[in-house]
């Protein structure tokens, strides 16, 4: 049936529109069709194996003493109001500011981790919001993504304005403060608003407002029935299907049940790869107040009657691997004296993807200008000292504009190991292999390509790159 969409979060670095307005149409347009499931389910002890033929990439069981914070090698802690940069309350509206204090996010020494938001004397509310430290969870060419947790909602007695959400961003948000939301990509894998024990699984893509996820609200399942939600542990989770990639699909799950499908074909290419085809990292939090809440009930959320201290438990959480090439997306690691496709990164920052015209076919990554860079994880250099590094470039830019192709190791921060200067070679698909030394590297490392110019033009294509002696 046709699924009614609802006001959504609206992104940082994103004007913020007024949602609230909407409430009382939207909750007539609540969906008949109720999702069904179990009324509880018991929490897991430990984090599943991966089903037949997939490896797991990250976990976490949150095994950690009573009143201990997350580990901090798997997690980061957002505080305050917004990301350094970013809009303000988190581009959403949401009134909370986040914590690293384990008065809102600790375990519990049975096993779960728990998200509380809790209202201060002065009616002000704290709450949590966490995120991976990894940013480079993706489905690589030919192969699949899955991204699951199992998590309880809260449950306060009078719920009004609680948000509580697990989901995935595109790498390529954290360095600018998620100012480049929608067209990084969110994957919205659990969302419910004011304790109504429902569930909306959502993509945001593309341009805001409108465009192919008819930003701001997303493409999704739209706040659909999850019975028992509330009372007991469900797992929530995404694959993202990129066998066929041009084909490619995501499909979202409750409890195993297939709850939403988003074609590549419901949308153009571009839109779908700057979406999909990179890395993510993970979020957990609980908001306060907000666009979405706030439209839900055409109110203006929390009120003075929300419960205080009602917290969201997560029993485990993990990313699961299948098939697919190297290239840096995955959780294995590819040779760096392969020819790794550029296309293949696992994260990317201000770049798209191309038809190539050069041997072999298939894509190339352009419209590359300052600042811009791509990631390639697990990149396994030996115990050889490689010194080389060579990479298929091409360039139509205009006279007189040139730039750097710098290779950096694990940080964009690090000093480059080399770099190499490129100019027009006769047009945007005009191919050739340009050298450069580098420091000598053994080891499996994160690499980075970094572009410079001085010019405010793109200035390169890459088709591959690799490594030698």
């Amino acid at each position: 049936m046709h699924r009614k969409t609802f006001a959504k979060r609206e992104k940082r670095g994103k004007s913020r529109r007024s949602l609230w307005s909407l409430g009382r149409t939207l909750i007539a347009a609540l969906p008949a069709a109720a999702l069904l499931l179990p009324v509880s389910k018991p929490a897991q002890a430990a984090v599943p194996s991966p089903p037949s033929g997939w490896t797991t990439v990250f976990s976490d069981d949150f095994t950690g003493p009573a009143g201990s914070g997350v580990n901090t090698a798997n997690w980061l802690y957002d505080t305050g109001t917004g990301y350094p940069g970013g809009a303000p309350n988190w581009g959403t509206g949401e009134v909370e500011t986040m914590t690293n204090s384990t008065a809102n996010v600790y375990q519990d020494g049975n096993g779960h981790l728990v998200i509380k938001p809790i209202r201060n004397a002065n009616g002000s509310w704290t709450s949590g919001r966490i995120e991976t430290q990894r940013t480079d969870f993706a489905a690589p060419p030919g192969g699949q993504l899955e991204i699951i947790a199992s998590l309880q909602q809260p449950n306060p007695a009078s719920g009004l304005g609680y948000w509580p959400a697990f989901w995935a961003l595109g790498a390529a948000a954290r360095p600018v403060g998620a100012t480049n939301w929608p067209s990084i990509g969110e994957l919205d894998i659990m969302e419910d608003v004011n304790a109504r024990s429902q569930v909306a699984q959502t993509l945001h893509c593309g341009v805001n407002p409108g465009g192919p996820c008819n930003e701001t609200s997303g493409l999704g399942s739209g706040l659909v029935a999850c019975s028992g939600c509330q009372t007991g542990y469900h797992t929530y989770a995404v694959i993202v299907d990129r066998r066929n990639t041009s084909a490619e699909q995501l499909r979202f799950y409750v409890d195993g049940n297939l709850n939403y499908t988003i074609n590549e074909s419901q949308m153009d290419p571009t839109t779908w790869q700057n979406a999909i085809d990179h890395g993510f990292f993970l979020i957990f939090d609980v908001a306060m107040g907000g666009g979405f809440p706030n439209g839900v009930c055409g109110c203006t959320t929390p009120t003075a009657a929300t419960t205080s201290g009602a917290g969201m438990s997560i029993d485990w959480v993990a990313v699961y691997q299948t098939g697919g090439g190297g290239g840096g997306g995955g959780g294995g690691t590819v040779s760096a004296t392969s020819t790794i496709q550029a296309e293949n990164y696992a994260a990317q920052s201000g770049t798209q993807t191309e038809p190539c015209s050069d041997t072999g076919g298939g894509l190339d990554v352009g419209w590359i200008g300052n600042g811009d860079w791509l990631q390639y994880n697990n990149v396994d250099f030996g115990s050889t000292p490689l010194t080389q590094f060579k990479a298929r470039v091409a360039s139509g830019s205009a006279a007189g504009v040139s730039g750097l192709v710098e290779v950096h190791l694990d940080s964009l921060n690090n000093p480059a190991i080399g770099s190499f200067a490129i100019a027009n070679t006769g047009g945007w698909q005009s191919w050739r292999t340009v050298p450069a030394n580098i420091s000598g590297t053994t080891g499996v490392h994160t690499v980075f390509l970094k572009f410079v110019t001085g010019s405010g033009q793109d200035f390169v294509n890459v088709n591959w790159f690799t490594f030698a002696p």
